[in-house]
């Protein structure tokens, strides 16, 4: 398994991922992009047994190790080192940023290195899977054409909307598979295959829909809290980025504050918008109403849910295309018994429900969002709705134990190396 960088705080849906799949029987080793840059991880990573390489991450300091590693290969099998050298000159004219696609090609060549070591030592890996289609599914790509062995991937969001179509749909037509986390990516996907492949080659490869889905024994759901008082407590978990839509929040906040609603609002998370961010809260005079948290841990962020009263997102379709699939704090908060207001992008909708599971507002509209927060706080019959019905929602469609067992019947099937009950085939 291909990943940018393991573990990330960020990405608790993939170690999770990956610890249920060892539990289904999949065996794993993880090749991460660079190491960690973060001093904590969530809980499921000590529980995962899969070993790790760190591939070399600099092209600058790294050159040593990626030189000796695709030397080796070339000496030892120069067909298969030379049908990569080819694709990367194939794929090289049209990138963006040629010494970072030269940097995944000799990455590749020391994953495929390290892999014939593991052959070697009786653990042989028989397919080759990415998280995210940018660039780990490049190095994945790379890899799979100097090993021989097939690849998939699994697209989420940026990875799908800010990378050129035709990188895209090239990975795409060349993967096993490829699995996606909501019906709307899956749909834009199958548009991109069938508007830009030319005939001869435009069969979809097999495409699946599986939800991140969240560990529901994380997230206990109690007595629901119909009626709240003042000073309401909102929280939004987001990174501080622009498809977070964090600026309609923070006026739809000062809407709040205008009309007479006392409240405090928790902003936990970190990104390259936290000046933006904090001069708005300045300008708009929320001082004294928001509270920046930074980057918490995931036991930390469960504890404040369990103090909200409303879960606001403002998600959008941010300038460069990028917008966000499912946010699992979404999920997270509906589990938890927090009524949601968020936006009607993306694939919110398959999860928040107007009106039935939640509330949803027009992107980058303030008043809506306003609005619909006002409501969720006030309106004691909508409460008594919507706070049910959204944790059973997430019951029925995002338990992530049932779906990463759909998970593994799609690896085991589509992978094309053993059935589901086989427990010592080669890793992934």
């Amino acid at each position: 398994m291909v990943l940018k960088g393991y573990p990330r705080i960020s990405e608790t849906f993939i170690s999770n991922e990956i610890r249920l799949l060892e539990e289904q029987g999949l065996r794993i080793h993880i090749f991460s992009m660079r190491r960690p840059r973060e001093s904590f991880s969530h809980a499921s990573v000590k529980r995962i047994t899969a070993q790790v390489t760190y591939l070399p991450e600099s092209l600058f300091w790294g050159l040593p190790g990626l030189i000796r590693a695709n030397v080796r290969l070339l000496r030892e099998t120069p067909a298969i080192w030379r049908a990569g050298a080819r694709l990367l000159l194939h794929r090289y004219s049209g990138a963006p940023k040629k010494h970072t696609w030269l940097k995944h090609f000799l990455q590749a060549g020391c994953m495929v290195a390290t892999m014939r070591d593991l052959a070697r030592n009786g653990e042989p890996v028989g397919h080759i899977h990415a998280h995210f289609a940018h660039t780990p599914t490049s190095v994945a790509l790379y890899a799979a054409r100097m090993s021989g062995l097939p690849f998939s991937f699994t697209a989420h969001a940026k990875d799908i909307y800010t990378q050129p179509p035709s990188r895209l749909l090239a990975k795409m037509l060349q993967a096993r598979f490829v699995i996606t986390c909501t019906r709307y990516n899956r749909e834009h996907l199958e548009t991109l295959v069938r508007t830009m492949g030319r005939s001869e080659d435009a069969a979809f490869p097999p495409m699946h829909t599986v939800y991140h889905g969240i560990d529901l024994s994380l997230f206990a759901f109690g007595e629901p809290r119909i009626v709240v008082h003042p000073p309401y407590n909102i929280l939004t978990v987001a990174r501080l980025v622009r498809k977070k839509g964090l600026p309609a929040v923070l006026r739809a906040l000062r809407l709040l504050q205008d009309r007479g609603i006392d409240f405090v609002h928790t902003l936990v998370g970190s990104g390259a918008d936290k000046r933006p961010i904090q001069a708005l809260i300045r300008e708009l005079g929320l001082q004294d109403r928001v509270r920046l948290t930074g980057t918490i841990t995931h036991e930390e962020v469960v504890k404040l849910y369990t103090k909200a009263d409303l879960f606001v997102l403002g998600c959008r379709k941010a300038e460069d295309g990028d917008r966000d699939g499912i946010p699992n704090v979404v999920a997270e908060a509906m589990a938890m018994g927090v009524p949601v207001a968020a936006t009607d992008i993306s694939g919110l909708p398959e999860l928040v429900e107007q009106g039935v599971t939640g509330l949803l507002a027009p992107c980058d509209d303030p008043a809506a969002l306003a609005a619909n927060m006002e409501r969720l706080l006030t309106d004691r019959d909508l409460r008594s709705r919507v706070i049910p019905a959204a944790r059973k929602r997430v019951e029925d469609i995002f338990d992530n134990r049932v779906l990463t067992r759909r998970l593994a019947e799609v690896y085991w099937r589509d992978s094309g190396l053993a059935d589901p009950h086989r427990r010592n085939g080669p890793v992934f």
